[in-house]
C-alpha cells in the first residue's frame, strides 16, 4: 500500500473531530456569537431579557422598558505543540491520530471544559449537603426543583455535569429503577442519560470550591441595602456593606454562597401588579464575586449577585435585609466541596474565533464547525533540523445567565 502523506487540512480536520468528542460542558452550552469577534481581547455585548408584569383593569398602565446587557471576552489563547519526524507525515490519519493528535486535543478539551466548569463561581442557587456525595434520583430531583422553581425552561435543553464519585453512585440508583435501558448503560460504562429532566454527564473537570475561613460573626451593617434594577443591569451585581467578621482576615472566596436571615427568595417570573411576586419558602442565596478581606474593624464590602432588588418586575428577594441580619455562608470554613453544575444550555456561552493564519507558512490549515474552529501550522526548525506542529485554540467564556443554573455540592 503506497505511503498516505498528510496534509494539514486533514490534521485539522481529525483535531476538530478529536476536539468535538472529547467535549463535555463546551457541547452543552451556547455557541452562538462567535461570528461577533475577530481579534484577541474584543468583547461584544449581550442583550439580557425584558422583564414585564400583568396590569389590572381596562385602563393601560405603562411600563418602562429597562434592556441591560452583559459581555463576552476573547482572552483564552491555547496551544500544543510537538516535534515529529518527516516519516511521521507518512503515517495513516488513524495512525497518526492515536499518536499525536488525539492526546493533543484531550489536552485542549479538558482546558476548555474546565475553564466552563470553573463558571461555577457565578452561580449563586445551590442544593445538596456540603461534605456529602450526590448518591440518588433525590439528590438530582432536588436539583430538577430548585431549576423549576427558578424557572429554568423545560425545554431539553438542561444538563447536569457530575464528578466520578457523584455519577457512579447515581448510576449505580439507575439499576433499581424499572428502566432497562437506563440500567444497562449504567452497568456498561456508568452513563446516566436523563434523570429528573436533566440530560447527565460525567466529567473529571467539575471543580472544587474552597470556602472562606468565614471567620467571626458576619451581619449586615446597614438596613435599606437594595438597588434598583436600571442601576445594576449591566452588572447584575451590587455592594453589600456587612460587619462582625474577625479583624484584619480573609473572610469569603470569589464563589462562595451565602444567605440573610429574613430575606427570601421570590418567583423570578412576575405575575400580576407591580409589586410582589409569589414567596419562595427558603432563603434567597446570594454568590460572592470576588475574594474580601475584613479590615481592622472587622468589617468587608462584599461584591454580591443576584442584587437585592425588592419591587417590580425584576424583583429577586421579598425584603431588603434588616441592620445586623445574620448572614450564613454554605459550608464549612476553610473546606473544599466538588461544584457539580446543573445549567440550561443557554445559563453559559463559549466563544471560539477562527484564528488569523500565518504568511510565512506553508503548512496550514483552518478547521471549524459547531460552534469550535482549530488551526494547525507546521514549520521547520534549521537549526535542530525539527518539524514542529502546534494546534491553537482561541476562546472566551461567559455566565451570561447565571440564574439558568443550579450547583449540586457534594
Amino acid at each position: 500500500m503506497a505511503n498516505a502523506i498528510l496534509t494539514p487540512s486533514i490534521i485539522a480536520k481529525e483535531a476538530l473531530m478529536q476536539l468535538e468528542n472529547n467535549l463535555v460542558m463546551a457541547n452543552n452550552v451556547h455557541k452562538e456569537y462567535k461570528k461577533e469577534f475577530v481579534k484577541v481581547g474584543q468583547t461584544v455585548s449581550i442583550r439580557t431579557p425584558v422583564k414585564f408584569y400583568t396590569a389590572d383593569g381596562a385602563n393601560r398602565v405603562n411600563q418602562d422598558v429597562e434592556e441591560g446587557n452583559t459581555s463576552i471576552t476573547v482572552d483564552q489563547r491555547k496551544h500544543v505543540s510537538w516535534k515529529f519526524s518527516t516519516q511521521d507525515l507518512t503515517l495513516s490519519i488513524e495512525e497518526y491520530s492515536a499518536r499525536y493528535i488525539k492526546p493533543a486535543m484531550i489536552t485542549l478539551a479538558n482546558t476548555v471544559d474546565q475553564s466552563l466548569a470553573g463558571l461555577y463561581r457565578y452561580v449563586w442557587n445551590a442544593v445538596g449537603t456540603p461534605g456529602t456525595t450526590p448518591a440518588n434520583y433525590d439528590a438530582v430531583a432536588a436539583v430538577g426543583q430548585r431549576m423549576d422553581e427558578m424557572a429554568v425552561p423545560s425545554d431539553g435543553d438542561r444538563k447536569l455535569v457530575l464528578n466520578p464519585a457523584a455519577g457512579f453512585k447515581i448510576a449505580g440508583t439507575a439499576t433499581a429503577l424499572y428502566m432497562q435501558q437506563v440500567a444497562q448503560d449504567a452497568y456498561r460504562n456508568g452513563s446516566i442519560g436523563e434523570i429528573a429532566g436533566l440530560e447527565t454527564f460525567k466529567s473529571n473537570n467539575v471543580r472544587t470550591h474552597t470556602v472562606g475561613t468565614k471567620a467571626g460573626t458576619p451581619l449586615v451593617n446597614g438596613a435599606g441595602q437594595g438597588v434598583a434594577y436600571a442601576a445594576v443591569k449591566a452588572s447584575y451585581q451590587q455592594t453589600l456593606v456587612t460587619d462582625g467578621w474577625t479583624a484584619g482576615s480573609a473572610v469569603l472566596k470569589a464563589g462562595d454562597v451565602f444567605t440573610i436571615a429574613g430575606v427570601y427568595a421570590v418567583n423570578p417570573v412576575p405575575g400580576e401588579g407591580s409589586t410582589g411576586k409569589t414567596v419562595l419558602p427558603y432563603l434567597q442565596q446570594f454568590v460572592v464575586q470576588g475574594d474580601v478581606s475584613a479590615d481592622g474593624g472587622g468589617a468587608a464590602s462584599l461584591t454580591i449577585s443576584p442584587p437585592i432588588i425588592t419591587s417590580g418586575p425584576y424583583q429577586t428577594v421579598t425584603a431588603a435585609p434588616a441592620d445586623n441580619a445574620a448572614i450564613t455562608v454554605l459550608g464549612s470554613a476553610s473546606t473544599a466541596y466538588p461544584q457539580n453544575l446543573a445549567f440550561h444550555r443557554n445559563a453559559f456561552a463559549l466563544v471560539t474565533v477562527p484564528l488569523e493564519m500565518p504568511d510565512g507558512a506553508s503548512f496550514k490549515a483552518r478547521e471549524s464547525a459547531n460552534g469550535l474552529s482549530v488551526r494547525v501550522v507546521k514549520d521547520y526548525d534549521i537549526n535542530a533540523d525539527d518539524d514542529i506542529i502546534r494546534l491553537d485554540i482561541l476562546f472566551g467564556r461567559k455566565a451570561i445567565y447565571p440564574d439558568l443554573a443550579c450547583r449540586l455540592v457534594g
